[in-house]
């Protein structure tokens, strides 16, 4: 039998891009929260340092009524991520140790043209791709995601990193992590996890409870981390065959991490945030984007036909790319892809897939009722592969079945 591996990996809330994601889409909340026709293109930049760390906040943003407090917002998103300490890298609660820098500005009028109108076009050019497969579905656990089997595993172990340490199951654990799962293929289907790999920063101080022992230290790390968020997160029958598993691969992640040891920025873990690799990307982020950014929306409604063709029985993967041009509603271009496992030629797939969904972005923002404050729990745990009102709202992977009937006819 054939054999073949592939990987995908995830970042926890406290990565340092992953702390920018989630000020960005704080931020975009906060706004949409005030007005729900809002501009909002905000990047966020964090670095920690000897003395003092930085805030960074820059971007357009365009709202009827007062805008709120972006340096508060910035700093309360760091704190409640676990960024209060200057020790641990990074403390965003205290003036003297953490600098705000904010530059934003409002839409150019360039753009707006295009977008505030009665027929509302694209935000911007661009392409977008979205993606479904049947992976997930021989697992209970899993059931109804519709995902790639490696990224909803790396991030259902980020994910569990975070809540073990907020619970206090993990209390010398920081909220700076990463994971990477290697899953094992037998003729084109997911058999076993065949390595995963955990980085996981932790109380420099943690190896004085072993005389200390870096080594003993490291022992006690890995084995809580098995015990703890592997066999919580991944399935036992994947598991069952036994696995590799490599934690801090550099023996320690102690303090300071973070900001401290790495700078961060929005937009820096699209693959994170999308299918992990194992479905394309358009190149575009979303976090601290509006939903008239069709970067994001337009991502959003792909993922959602997709996910829909699969669960239509369509196919056992799909792929749909969409493109825009600036200021122009419908998209330039509809294309489905079912990687020859459809009855249906992909030609006969796009032609249903556009007969179902309507791609413009006012359309999507209606269909999916995006203009609401739901997008910080996007920022951290993936964007797609969610179940929807468990982790957050996520209305784009709920499965409507007016529309997977009428794929099916």
């Amino acid at each position: 039998m054939a054999k073949e591996l592939f990987t995908s990996e995830s970042v926890a809330s406290g990565h340092p891009d992953k702390l920018c994601d989630a000020i960005s889409d704080a931020i975009v909340d906060a706004c949409i929260s005030t007005d729900k026709n809002a501009r909002v293109a905000v990047e966020t930049s964090v670095k920690g340092g000897e003395e003092r760390g930085l805030i960074l906040l820059a971007g357009e943003v365009t709202l009827n009524g007062e805008h709120p407090n972006y340096e508060k917002i910035a700093r309360d998103t760091a704190e409640k991520i676990g960024y209060n300490s200057h020790s641990i890298g990074f403390d965003s609660t205290s003036n003297q140790r953490c600098e705000v820098i904010q530059k934003i500005t409002a839409q150019a009028a360039n753009i707006s043209q295009g977008v505030n109108n009665e027929n509302q076009g694209a935000g911007d050019q661009g392409i977008m791709f979205g993606y479904a497969c049947t992976e997930t579905e021989s697992f209970p656990e899993l059931e109804g995601r519709f995902f790639p089997l490696a990224a909803a595993l790396s991030q259902r172990l980020t994910r569990r990193m975070t809540n073990a340490r907020e619970d206090g199951t993990l209390p010398w654990a920081r909220p700076d992590a990463k994971s990477q799962v290697t899953v094992e293929y037998e003729n084109g289907k997911p058999t076993k996890v065949h390595t995963v790999v955990i980085a996981i920063q932790h109380d420099k101080n943690l190896k004085d409870k072993f005389g200390g022992s870096e080594e003993k230290e490291q022992q006690f790390v890995r084995d809580e981390i098995a015990k703890h968020v592997v066999q919580d997160a991944i399935p036992q029958i994947l598991l069952a065959d036994g696995y590799n598993l490599i934690v801090n691969g550099t023996g320690r992640f102690a303090d300071p991490g973070g900001p401290y040891a790495d700078a961060g920025l929005t937009g820096r873990k699209i693959i994170v945030d999308t299918y992990g690799g194992m479905g394309r990307h358009g190149g575009g982020a979303f976090s601290g984007k509006d939903p008239s950014k069709v970067d994001r929306s337009a991502a959003y409604a792909a993922r959602w036909a997709a996910k829909h063709v699969i669960a239509a029985g369509l196919a056992s993967r799909c792929e749909i790319q969409l493109s825009y041009v600036i200021g122009v509603a419908e998209p330039v271009s509809v294309r489905a892809e079912s990687f020859g496992t459809s009855k249906m030629s992909d030609q006969d797939l796009t032609e249903r897939v556009k007969k179902v969904f309507d791609f413009t972005p006012k359309s999507i923002a209606k269909e999916l009722n995006l203009l609401r404050p739901i997008y910080s729990c996007t920022s951290a745990g993936g964007h797609f592969g969610r179940t929807p009102g468990v982790d957050g709202e996520f209305p784009w992977e709920k499965i409507d079945s007016t529309k997977v009937d009428s794929l099916k006819n």
